[in-house]
């Protein structure tokens, strides 16, 4: 993308017209990233279709992926995508962090998270799950009870407690045949983490340390480096001393989101250089292929993908720039390849299926975004959005207006998500 010159990030300036891939400028990470001048969406897309290429395999009846074994078992196709989510959401969302207030901060992270989650879920118990059970031979008014609204409610908080519904797609579909249960959506426990990382933002705000005391961002990012060593060598001793990191995952993508975050509070410092970012690049694929993709390749890749969120080319920053339909296609992938793969679709092939689920999702997605999310976001300045003024009380007809200067960059509206671990 084009570079900004002396240019702080939360302040708009004329910005380099000098193009090229690889150059020498002197920019920072900040400056790179400004705005929506950069590739950030369409890179979300990419990853996106990548954990939905990730999971055809299981879900289609083609067995793990076989990624897994390219990468001395360190990682899948979908892995690798989340991995690339979490650190671009650690970025984006501290940089909301240190632009808002805490009422803010919450009220827009939960409007963009949660309304589209709440409508996968509804969309998975009360449109997907019935047409299935009747297609299965079973009657409708066998469906209706306990059971989906269950699902939706035992969901809600992010928190997948209850997979599925009764026994849909679980004899009727591959992956349903290999887990032994029925499962709608196997693509949303990710999301639990994510607002987790969101909540240690909120907090790291109440403390005041993404503006003043920034250096506890990259120390937190340090703390979990030393126990993704130590999760690796023996993982029972976290599980003993710190119950609630015993799930390596948890480890895993909290710390490539703080290190996101870490790059995030440091990116007026950080430079945007283009030898660093292929050198990043090169680190990626040499731990994925040998040793070391956690504590070695976690930082490289953060910087590879904002690297290449600033350096892809202008004729793509228009993707996901304004729509932002990366959410969607991660959170109905996998209820499609399961609904598809139950219709039997799966029996085309590998590739064409895939592209049918990636149309199919794509449609999903579109509706999504227009239909929820998007007006879920207008709602960003309403009330709580409008900050810690808004619950200030008023003096006569005039409104305590929240302070100045803390508006959140319209950038920064996308989660991420999302994306999930295959």
């Amino acid at each position: 993308m084009t570079s900004t010159t002396n240019v702080p990030f939360d302040q708009p300036g004329r910005r380099s017209d000098r193009r090229g891939f690889l150059r020498g400028d002197r920019v920072s990470l900040s400056e790179g990233l400004n705005g929506h001048r950069n590739a950030l969406g369409v890179l979300r897309l990419i990853l996106a279709s990548m954990v939905i290429f990730s999971h055809a395999f299981p879900t289609g009846g083609w067995g793990e992926d076989p990624s897994k074994g390219w990468t001395n078992g360190q990682e899948t196709i979908g892995g690798f995508a989340v991995i690339g989510f979490f650190a671009i959401s650690g970025y984006l969302i501290a940089k909301s962090g240190a632009s808002a207030d805490i009422l803010q901060f919450l009220w827009r992270r939960g409007l963009r998270i949660f309304p589209a989650f709440w409508a996968v879920l509804c969309v998975g118990a009360l449109i997907v799950g019935p047409i299935a059970w009747r297609m299965s031979g079973n009657g409708l008014r066998d469906y209706i009870g306990s059971g989906p609204i269950m699902y939706i409610f035992q969901n809600a908080d992010l928190s997948i407690r209850q997979w599925g519904v009764y026994d849909v797609f679980q004899t009727t579909t591959p992956y349903g045949r290999t887990v032994g249960y029925s499962v709608f959506n196997g693509s949303l426990w990710t999301l639990a983490l994510e607002w987790g990382c969101y909540l240690l933002v909120a907090a790291l705000l109440v403390l005041g340390v993404l503006r003043h005391r920034r250096w506890v961002v990259p120390a937190l990012a340090g703390a979990f480096w030393v126990l993704s060593i130590v999760n690796s060598l023996a993982p029972q001793i976290v599980g003993m001393v710190a119950p609630a990191l015993a799930d390596p995952n948890k480890i895993k993508l909290t710390l490539v989101f703080l290190i996101g975050a870490s790059f995030a509070v440091y990116s007026k410092r950080i430079p945007l250089n283009d030898l660093l970012g292929v050198a990043a690049g090169v680190v990626v694929v040499v731990t994925l292929l040998t040793v070391g993709w956690v504590q070695i390749g976690y930082p490289a890749f953060a910087y590879f993908v904002l690297w290449l969120a600033a350096r892809l080319p202008k004729r793509v920053q228009w993707i996901g720039a304004k729509n932002d339909y990366s959410y969607g296609m991660y959170v109905y992938g996998f209820l499609v390849q399961q609904f598809t793969a139950f219709l039997g679709w799966n029996t085309l092939g590998y590739w064409p299926w895939v592209g049918l689920t990636i149309l199919v999702t794509a449609g999903c997605a579109w509706l999504s975004w227009h239909g929820i999310e998007k007006r879920a976001m207008a709602l960003k300045d309403w009330g709580p959005g409008r900050g810690i003024g808004w619950l200030a009380p008023r003096g006569g007809s005039a409104a305590v207006e929240p302070a100045p200067g803390r508006p959140v960059p319209s950038n920064v509206e996308s989660p991420t998500a999302k994306d999930t671990t295959s």
